[in-house]
This record gives C-alpha cells, sequence and structure tokens, in this order.
C-alpha cells in the first residue's frame, strides 16, 4: 500500500472502534490526522498524542457532526491549521438506541437520522472547498450492511440512515467528480466495537455471529485496509462504489 506521506486526513469520530483504527493506520502510513470527537475528549486527546509520537501532526477537533454550525468550525480549524484537506472519512454515527417499530418515537427517529445521515452531509458539504483544492479528494463515508439486510431486531431506523448514507455516497460521487473529488464508501459487518457493547446483547450478538460464514466478528483492524485503499492513488478510477467488509455475511 502506498504512503500517504504528507496528506492531511480527517476521520470524524475517531475516539475509538473504527475511527481510531483508521486514524493510526493513516498516519503509520505518514498522513497528518485530524481527529473528532463530540464527547470522548480524553480518549480523542490520547489518540492524538500516539499520532504525534509517530512524528505526523494532529489536530483535534470537538462537535456534535450533526450541527452544521459546529460543523464549520470545525473545519474553519482544519483550514486554519493545514489549509487543504486530502482525505475525508466520514466514520461518526450511532445505533442511538434500539426500538421496535411500534415504539419508535419521532425524537430517535430523528437523532439516528441526524448522527449518521444529516452528518455525513454536513460534514462533507462544508469540506468541499478543502477538498476542492486537490488534483483528487477522497471522501470515504462508513456505511453498514445493515443498510443492505434492514439491520437486526430493533435496528430499523439504524439501517434506514445508513441505506440513506449508502445512497448519498452514490448521489455525492456524480455531484463531486467535476471537481476531481472521489466518493466511496465501506460497509462493514459484525465488529468488535464499544458500539456491539452497547447496542447488543450477548445473546443476540452470538446469534449474529453464527451467520457468518468466517465464524467470527471482525476487528477494527480488518475494516482499515479497505479505508486505505479507497483513499489511496489505486482507487482514483472508482467513485461511487461500496465495499463490503462483512465476513461473508452478505454476498452479491
Amino acid at each position: 500500500m502506498e504512503s500517504f506521506d504528507g496528506k492531511i486526513a480527517w476521520v470524524t469520530g475517531s475516539s475509538t472502534g473504527i475511527g481510531r483504527a483508521a486514524a493510526l493506520r493513516l498516519a503509520e502510513k505518514g498522513a497528518n490526522v485530524i481527529v473528532h470527537c463530540n464527547h470522548s475528549l480524553e480518549e480523542t486527546k490520547e489518540l492524538s498524542k500516539e499520532i504525534e509520537r509517530l512524528g505526523r501532526q494532529s489536530l483535534i477537533v470537538q462537535g456534535d457532526v450533526a450541527d452544521k454550525t459546529q460543523v464549520d468550525q470545525m473545519v474553519e480549524q482544519v483550514q486554519n491549521k493545514f489549509g487543504r484537506l486530502d482525505i475525508l472519512v466520514n466514520n461518526a454515527g450511532s445505533m442511538v438506541g434500539r426500538a421496535r417499530l411500534e415504539d419508535l418515537n419521532e425524537d430517535l427517529w430523528d437523532r439516528i437520522m441526524n448522527v449518521n445521515l444529516k452528518s455525513v452531509y454536513f460534514v462533507t458539504k462544508a469540506a468541499i472547498p478543502l477538498l476542492k483544492r486537490q488534483d483528487v479528494g477522497k471522501v470515504i463515508n462508513v456505511t453498514s450492511v445493515a443498510a443492505r439486510n434492514g439491520g437486526g431486531l430493533g435496528a430499523l431506523a439504524y439501517a434506514a440512515s445508513k441505506g440513506g448514507v449508502s445512497t448519498l455516497t452514490r448521489g455525492m460521487a456524480k455531484d463531486l467528480v467535476e471537481y476531481g473529488i472521489r466518493v466511496n464508501a465501506i460497509a462493514p459487518g459484525i465488529i468488535t466495537t464499544p458500539f456491539h457493547e452497547q447496542f447488543t446483547s450477548p445473546e443476540m450478538m452470538e446469534k449474529m455471529v453464527g451467520q457468518i460464514p468466517l465464524g467470527r466478528a471482525g476487528t477494527p483492524e480488518e475494516t482499515v485496509g479497505s479505508i486505505l485503499f479507497l483513499a489511496s492513488d489505486e482507487a482514483d478510477y472508482l467513485t461511487g462504489e461500496i465495499i463490503e467488509v462483512n465476513g461473508g455475511q452478505l454476498m452479491d
């Protein structure tokens, strides 16, 4: 895999899980990395220190990616520190809470849509001026296998939001291609992150893992190869593509 020496990368939701793994690997490959959190500031500070120990520059931005004003403020910080952006990884998201349809209220629906879908719209739109300054800018969205299979019990709103991310990925790919910006996505399956520790019972987890041909859940690190590929020059002829990373759980 190529080096990312001198590249500027921003990974949203990078305090834990897939985002943290992606930020570290990008730094290991030479990128200077903007790390982001909404609430988990201490974890994000530690990540930033790890990146700097690798000899890379790091910037911490904190805020709600579903709030346009806060997103604009974070983009201004990126502008002031680096003046450009080569790679944007829209990773921030959450199930927020599980609810069957008959129990799903409007407030929970809106919170799920905002953190998973509206955030991708806000962050990418705000970052366009920075991404346009490169010959090729890369946007990698993190959707989910739930976008294709409807998710587990009580996850229909989350699945719908991630289905929106997948569709938005393809729409943005067409909309931004004239600026040299490539927009792709990865769709993780069952990955061992704090996400499932919070929202998935051991019994549900066992049942879902039992449906994976590889016979186990994936790790955050096992999703990162696809992110690095999509961020690399090797993927310059790809746009609007979604790479499924699910151990065979879903096959086309």
